[in-house]
């Protein structure tokens, strides 16, 4: 687990490096009403899958249901897992549209011991999905049997290789985002097909409570009316539940030829759309909490109070020394947790406090903690609380491998390694730089990496740096193109002279007085003859211009005269 966002106590979402997609999950937890109250216990969860539009940052069903709102008072883990655009769930044969889908591998084998380990869930679970998400609901329990006492599907394609549905399926996906379902399943003939299809996997799913639901594709009273009496305008929503309303029929008949139990629900009216999806989860709860051992009795007892109304937690020690000191940190959300090397941790309200025998302890909060979560390992513990910056523009934390600042303009940024060094030896954010306003990043050549500052940049590659470009020089250095562009890359940091500054790039320098500002010269016959003249102590001083072509030839202009060159010679006029 990389990081873990709080929306609320009991939301919140976590980033989850899943290696078989070799990518970042996020999945968003609805926790149980009782899960701060009672912090002993462990929770049954309650998977909720999206439809075929999946979007990236939101599950559907907190977007455009009551979902938040329903669970609050209910004893299950709500899990939510965000994105999978026309995925089906499922494990791809091959990567497509640069995503290489495996998520039947991370909802089965991935995401259930971070749930059991971190977030007490315990071995009971059911699913519950959505067009994609309820064909998903039932192969994923046929698959996997043992491991969800209840499957519902919601005018879920439940049969993936009757006649039309495979070439159905391929328009689908290609319309819900350009994928195509060979890189799923592989053609029509190869045997993955069978292998998903819940109508042919039914006998698997004998002692899983079964609730099916699906519309008719007919005007409802959620749909507007079309061009004809009981046609919706929603044309795509109808034929995809007409879709739907077959392959359920056909299932729950495959169902009942097998004397599998299953609760069908089948309404003569709606389509495609989620407030039909919003209701018959409100109906299905019952037998979701019964299959699930969701004590029933307690589903109009009033709402536990919120842990931050009645914290069950304790705090003590060097971090209880901390809370106390500092007042800020709010009320405890979960007990100190002894983490490995005997390292601590522990959730507040506005803040999570760490504690390490080398570094004490330390509150982190706020934008930085959601770049120190998503960065533990490089930076390592902190050294120091979150704390406000000389002039109030920003705060920071300290850890032992780097710092994270945070402004209103630039946001949280990490600075690490030779970066830090050498940032901290111009005086930090105080200094000539100014703040962090990126992360390290790659140069546009891709041949090393890159800092930028308000006022410099810094870069290094693996076999030198770090360099330093600062003040006027690096913004005229930036107009010129930077590394991409005639300069090159920066091969010393600034040199003083005098009243005036420059620095060496791999084709040329940069320099700077107060009196002529920044500008370039170039490796080649003028910088050859300026020199010659003495640089900018001698005849022609410092350079008041980039060089530039005239008709008379390529021309460079300085304080007391200029240099020209033509055809190939260069020749110094002053005055």
């Amino acid at each position: 687990m990389e990081r873990v966002d709080r929306f609320t106590d009991r939301h919140v979402a976590l980033w989850i490096y899943s290696p078989s997609m070799d990518t970042s999950i996020q999945v968003q937890l609805l926790l149980a009403r009782d899960y701060h109250a009672e912090p002993q216990w462990t929770f049954p969860a309650l998977y909720l899958l999206d439809g075929l539009r999946a979007r990236d940052d939101q599950n559907g069903w907190t977007l455009e249901t009551d979902a938040i709102d329903f669970f609050r008072d209910k004893n299950v883990n709500v899990v939510l897992p965000v994105g999978g655009e026309s995925s089906f769930y499922a494990d791809w044969l091959e990567p497509n549209n640069d995503k290489k889908y495996m998520w039947e591998t991370f909802l089965t084998k991935e995401l259930p011991p971070i749930l059991h380990n971190d977030w007490r869930v315990n071995d009971t679970k059911g699913v519950l999905g959505l067009s994609m998400g309820g064909t998903a609901a039932m192969f994923l329990p046929a698959r996997n049997r043992g491991m969800f006492q209840f499957a519902g599907s919601l005018s879920g394609y439940l049969s993936t290789t009757s006649y039309g549905m495979q070439r159905a399926i391929k328009a689908a996906v290609f319309d819900a985002g350009g994928y195509n379902s060979d890189a799923m399943w592989g053609t029509p003939d190869n045997s993955l097909w069978k292998e998903h299809d819940p109508y042919l996997l039914a006998r698997n799913l004998r002692g899983v409570s079964l609730y099916l639901s699906a519309g008719t594709g007919a005007q409802g009273a959620h749909d507007r009316a079309g061009f004809m009496p009981g046609i919706p305008d929603n044309s795509a929503g109808m034929a995809l539940e007409v879709l739907s309303r077959l392959t359920t029929q056909n299932f729950a008949s495959r169902l009942k030829d097998l004397k599998i139990p299953a609760s069908v629900h089948f309404r003569n009216t709606g389509t495609h759309s989620w407030p039909y999806w919003q209701s018959e989860l409100h109906a299905a709860w019952p037998q979701i909490a019964s299959a699930l051992n969701v004590d029933s009795v307690g589903l109009n007892r009033p709402v536990a109070p919120s842990v931050l109304d009645d914290p069950t937690c304790e705090v003590e020690g060097a971090i209880g020394e901390l809370a106390q000191a500092r007042g800020d940190l709010g009320v405890c959300l979960t007990d100190e947790r002894t983490l490995r090397g005997g390292t601590k941790r522990q959730e507040f309200q506005y803040a999570t406090a760490y504690w390490s025998p080398d570094t004490g302890a330390h509150m982190v909060k706020g934008e930085i903690e959601k770049v120190y979560s998503a960065n533990t390992r490089d930076l390592g513990m902190p050294t120091t609380s979150e704390t406000t910056t000389p002039d109030g523009r920003g705060s920071f934390n300290h850890f032992e491998n780097g710092s994270v600042y945070w402004t209103q303009q630039h946001g949280a940024r990490m600075v690490v390694d030779g970066f830090r060094d050498l940032w901290a030896a111009q005086g930090w954010e105080s200094g000539p730089m100014g703040y962090p306003v990126s992360d390290v990043e790659n140069t546009g050549d891709r041949k090393g990496r890159l800092q930028r500052f308000e006022n410099a940049g810094i870069f290094a590659t693996n076999r030198g740096g770090p360099q330093l470009v600062v003040g006027e020089i690096w913004r005229h250095y930036q107009e010129l193109g930077r590394e991409t562009g005639e300069l090159g890359w920066p091969v010393s940091d600034e040199h003083v002279i005098g009243e005036g500054r420059f620095s060496e790039f791999a084709n040329g320098n940069i320099y700077w007085s107060p009196e002529t500002g920044a500008w370039a010269v170039l490796k080649g016959e003028i910088q050859d003859a300026w020199a010659e003249t003495g640089h900018e102590t001698g005849v022609l001083g410092y350079p008041v211009g980039d060089a530039h072509e005239t008709p008379e030839g390529l021309r460079q202009n300085f304080q007391r005269g200029h240099i020209i060159v033509v055809d190939g010679e260069a020749e110094v006029v002053t005055g």
